[in-house]
């Protein structure tokens, strides 16, 4: 790890001189990749630094405890020493993390659907959980969330929740949520207490960039405008401000009934469109690449997952890595970087391998 450091920063100072150069001025694509990855290597120069302080510290503290004679003064170098560890043991991970080279899409815009799978209202309130789970992370992270649309379920739930999440490194830490989810729990309409088992699917879309043109022609487009309603069909407004856009080339349809101005729905729906249009060339385009939408959601089915989520257990285990993790309670609380870390080391290491 020592070795892969050094030779990062000194890439640093090469980049600082890049930066500079009236080469990278003039291009603002290659100024916009220089600039991330700079970002990216001061930060892992400031982590790096803080690691080698706490080490050393740590040994002061460990060789003045085996001469310190009083019982006050013991007591607060092993207070220190223990603060120490714990600070060494996350300065670790985060330095394991940005060793993790920058991806040109790392910090694009994407957008995230969750639907209900297997399960019914217990699967729908499950994608309510996650979307606030996911909200929560983006909030921590001080990402952008914006909802896009959603299709409330009777019991409060949603049988499909759609939103924008833009900010830095969204993609690098979101593109490995995609697939089906597994919860078990004992579900509120359950009177026998028994743990019942539901799946949601989750799809990562990259939003698309200036570069990638996505053409849609107005004469393609199908546009219905409806009245927004809630759960129970409850009218949310009494105009016809909701929208669904067919494109007929490809039979792909969206919907947006979020904002109450026709216009802005237009907006978000069209933005959802270009999305699902752009991931699909993609896949044309690249057979072989992991973020295939199809691949990602699975069929939703419970034996199909990704991640089981144990309610009675406060257990979350990441099936991929194997990982398992006796807090619950707070992922769901959108404290995610004990999952989405690993996995971007993860992936990333397999990626070197093959």
């Amino acid at each position: 790890m020592i070795e892969k450091v050094q030779r990062l920063l000194r890439r640093l100072s090469e980049v600082e001189t890049e930066l500079g150069s009236p080469e990278a001025l003039s291009d603002q694509k290659r100024y916009r990749q220089l600039s991330q990855e700079h970002s990216q290597l001061l930060e892992l120069k400031e982590v790096w630094e803080n690691l080698l302080s706490s080490q050393k510290q740590l040994e002061e503290n460990r060789s003045l405890l085996s001469l310190e004679q009083d019982p006050g003064m013991l007591d607060l170098l092993r207070e220190d020493i223990s603060r120490l560890e714990s600070s060494i043991e996350l300065l670790n991970k985060q330095v394991e993390t940005l060793l993790v080279p920058p991806d040109p899409r790392d910090s694009r815009s994407i957008i995230l659907e969750l639907r209900a799978g297997t399960g019914g209202d217990e699967a729908a309130l499950f994608v309510a959980d996650c979307a606030r789970m996911y909200r929560n992370y983006a909030d921590m992270k001080k990402w952008k969330f914006e909802p896009l649309s959603a299709s409330e379920s009777e019991l409060g739930g949603y049988k499909e929740y759609i939103a924008s999440i833009s900010g830095t490194n969204v993609f690098r830490l979101m593109q490995y949520e995609a697939g089906t989810h597994r919860v078990q729990r004992v579900p509120e309409t359950e009177t026998q207490g028994r743990v019942h088992t539901s799946a949601i699917t989750v799809a990562v879309l990259l939003e698309p960039t200036e570069d990638e043109t996505i053409r849609i022609e107005e004469k393609d487009l199908r546009i219905d405008t409806y009245r927004a309603s809630g759960a129970g069909g409850q009218h949310v407004n009494r105009t016809d401000s909701a929208v669904r856009i067919t494109h007929i080339p490809t039979g792909t349809v969206v919907a947006c009934q979020e904002e109450r101005s026709q216009h802005k729905n237009r907006e978000k729906a069209m933005r959802l469109l270009s999305a699902r249009i752009a991931e699909e060339q993609r896949r044309k385009s690249h057979e072989e690449m992991s973020s295939l939408r199809l691949s990602q959601v699975g069929s939703g089915d419970r034996s199909e997952r990704i991640r089981t989520y144990n309610f009675p257990q406060n257990r979350v285990t990441d099936h991929r890595i194997n990982l398992t993790l006796y807090k619950l309670d707070r992922v769901m609380e959108g404290d995610l970087d004990d999952l989405t870390v690993p996995l971007v080391n993860h992936f990333y290491q397999e990626k070197l391998r093959s």
